[in-house]
């Protein structure tokens, strides 16, 4: 019997959209069909971010998070929905005086980079685990994720029971996730995924997955995707290794040179090739089984300073 491999589609992130491509999802009702695509493709997870309807560029406002969760949710379609954790801890200096943060900072305190979780409970987000230097079209900032908030973001997730995915870029992410878990913070067997080639973080390869695999707790259940033209190299990489994988249009916009793709055509095509690696996609149920996540969060009275 063939092993199963959870297959994620990140349908749309937080970048610029490419002015060229047709298929981007913008507002809330075309994100929740992009999940919906990816499910009947066989995605076993679909992770969320969504957008302002009007410009198009990455949005936190609960209430779009609300939509599109209800959308998906009502649509009768199993998926497992797995939203970002990831705003709220942006710095993008002001260039005249360092010191000072430029128009472009989001910088949020715990509760406020939580409320669309408490109100939709999803079975998993991400939760990332990282900070550094970051490249994002035009600027270059600093994502400010301290331990501090980890440590606050990783109790809230505790007290939801909303599986925590711990996102990290390169190895030292991967000790300072182990320092929570060591500290009670993450319950469960833990569930990470490994990001590569985004700028200044781990560059795709085999040796760089390797390294890091190697570095994971002995219970840890792993993912990896990469970015661009490596993401179906590093899924085949990540498949033969023993994780599970992720495509979608937040990491890769492309089918091949200058042929724009579907969320569907991709998780498509990942299926094939993990079809064609005698390995074959979890379903959605089988998915939660294999991440140890919840049947339903229970929401508690929140415990953050407010």
């Amino acid at each position: 019997m063939s092993r199963k491999v959870v297959l994620t589609c990140a349908v749309t992130g937080g970048g610029r959209p490419h002015p060229r491509h047709p298929a981007i999802p913008i507002t809330p009702a075309q994100i929740a069909d992009s999940c919906l695509e990816a499910a009947k493709e066989g995605a076993s997870v679909v992770h969320i971010h969504v957008r302002n309807p009007e410009t198009g560029m990455s949005s936190d406002d609960p209430r779009l998070f609300d939509e599109v969760v209800d959308r998906v949710r009502s649509s009768g379609v199993d998926v497992v929905i797995n939203l970002t954790c990831g705003m709220g801890a942006l710095f993008v200096p002001d260039p005249e005086d360092e010191s000072r943060p430029g128009p472009y900072s989001k910088i949020y305190p715990v509760p406020k980079r939580m409320r669309h979780i408490e109100r939709n409970l999803p079975e998993l987000a991400s939760f990332d685990i990282t900070a550094g230097n970051r490249h994002y079209g035009r600027f270059e900032a600093i994502y400010m994720n301290t331990p501090h908030s980890m440590r606050l973001m990783a109790k809230r997730f505790k007290e939801l029971g909303v599986k925590p995915e711990l996102e990290v870029f390169d190895a030292g992410n991967i000790v300072l996730a182990k320092e929570l878990i060591a500290e009670g913070l993450i319950e469960g067997p833990p569930l990470f995924q490994m990001v590569f080639g985004v700028k200044w973080t781990a560059p795709s390869g085999i040796e760089p997955l390797l390294y890091q695999r190697n570095l994971l707790p002995s219970d840890a259940v792993w993912q990896a995707f990469g970015i661009g033209t490596e993401q179906m190299p590093m899924l085949a990489h990540t498949a033969l290794l023993g994780g599970h994988v992720r495509v979608g249009l937040e990491d890769n916009l492309y089918l091949s040179r200058g042929v724009f793709a579907t969320n569907g055509q991709l998780v498509e095509r990942a299926r094939k090739l993990l079809e064609c690696l005698d390995l074959s996609v979890a379903t959605p149920e089988e998915a939660r089984e294999i991440f140890h996540l919840k049947k339903q969060a229970a929401l508690t009275e929140p415990s953050l300073p407010r």
